[in-house]
């Protein structure tokens, strides 16, 4: 009987042993594995030519003006009402969507996955390729922006409906003064960062999670740099404001991204795991 016990018992060793490494693939990865995925991702792209940044991120600028498109595009369509402002921000995740899983180059994206390198080795090397970085995508993009939205108010692209609600959306930028949009845009530096943070674990969900979070950046009505950029080109080629008034959004913009981003998520996100 014993025997028998202990040969039914080594029979089913292996399945309980396959059954663990079934567990073990499918639960979450925890915070130590998560930093160690976005750092070395963010090591990757911190290697990455100045050539490679640059187009990647003029791809990433050029897509992710679709979030002001779809806006735009909601914004002609949707009477006037008290719900109006949640639906017109459905559109927002779009560009984010597209530029995400597109692996594109996007400069909020970038705050914490070229941060985290930093903070775990630091170093004047580190800080420099980190800047380098920043600078190339941020450029990159504000260009790519900057074209879409000129072909779109130059080419006559879409119907007169769909200019007119882009530029309805665009003059939003305009009802903050330079330190409304720089605190603005700290939550959603910090936001954009739990996406890129998110995305090991989101898998097959990944789609959700970039539209659930960006969807809140749009209703809360955060300042986001690069959206923002294609806003501010929109109504700089429209006539709505001059140069200065792209200047006067996009400084503070850019600067309370990098403060919600790498300043406060990213810092929180490696002290979690420091002493692991």
């Amino acid at each position: 009987m014993a025997e028998h016990r202990a040969n039914e018992y080594s029979s089913e060793r292996p399945a309980d042993a396959e059954s663990g490494g079934d567990v073990d693939s499918i639960k979450a990865a925890n915070a130590q594995e998560l930093h160690r995925a976005v750092r070395e991702s963010g090591a990757e792209e911190l290697e990455r030519p100045v050539s490679a940044l640059f187009w990647s991120g003029l791809a990433g600028g050029l897509a992710v003006t679709a979030s002001l498109v779809a806006e735009g595009a909601i914004a002609a369509h949707v009477p006037t009402g008290e719900s109006r402002a949640l639906i017109i921000a459905l559109g927002y995740p779009i560009g984010f969507v597209m530029v995400i899983l597109g692996r594109m180059q996007l400069f909020t994206e970038s705050t914490v996955t070229a941060m985290l390198p930093l903070v775990t080795s630091p170093s004047w090397d580190a800080l420099r390729r980190t800047l380098r970085l920043w600078a190339v995508v941020l450029g990159a993009n504000c260009v790519g922006t900057a074209i879409a939205t000129a072909a779109f108010a130059g080419m006559a692209l879409g119907d007169s409906s769909l200019d007119a609600g882009m530029v309805e959306v665009s003059m939003k930028i305009t009802e903050h003064g330079a330190m409304e949009t720089f605190f603005n845009a700290v939550p959603a530096g910090f936001l954009i960062a739990i996406v890129a943070w998110a995305l090991p674990n989101a898998r097959e969900h990944a789609l959700l999670v970039i539209f659930g979070i960006v969807y809140v950046v749009a209703i809360g009505g955060f300042s986001h740099s690069v959206v923002g950029s294609s806003e501010a080109f929109l109504l700089l080629w429209t006539g709505k404001i001059g140069i200065g008034g792209v200047v006067s959004f996009l400084v503070p913009a850019v600067m309370g991204n990098l403060l919600g981003g790498a300043g406060l998520f990213a810092v929180l996100a490696h002290a979690q795991v420091t002493d692991d």
